[in-house]
């Protein structure tokens, strides 16, 4: 996984869990890699991971079994795609409006442009 500079690792390892759940790959109710089988796979400090599952944890996302791991939460799916709607609403859009603005592209343009990509 390469890291991007601008943002906490913790935070990126938890996206990559979110595109691991929407991409269908860990299903609401499967066990997840344990906190030292993601750090090897990622190469990153097992307290990084846990800080990780901590967060995840905290947005209701997985859920901790004592003694038999990490799982993915009935309603993940769900819980994810709310916080990336608002997520995409509060960062995505007004950067990408004031883009448009700022290079001076009209909605038919923009419109054109992705009809033919």
């Amino acid at each position: 996984m390469n890291f991007n500079d601008n943002k906490a690792i913790y935070l990126q390892i938890a996206e990559w869990v979110f595109e691991q759940i929407l991409n269908g790959k860990w299903k609401e109710g499967d066990r997840i890699m344990s906190v030292r089988e993601l750090g090897t796979l990622l190469v990153v400090n097992p307290n990084t991971i846990l800080r990780s599952y901590d967060q995840l944890q905290k947005m209701e996302v997985i859920v901790n079994r004592r003694g038999v791991g990490y799982f993915v939460a009935p309603d993940a799916t769900d819980k994810i795609i709310s916080y990336r709607r608002k997520q995409f609403v509060e960062k995505d859009v007004p950067a990408f409006f004031k883009t448009m603005k700022l290079v001076r592209m009209s909605w038919e343009e923009l419109e054109g442009l992705y009809k033919k990509s």
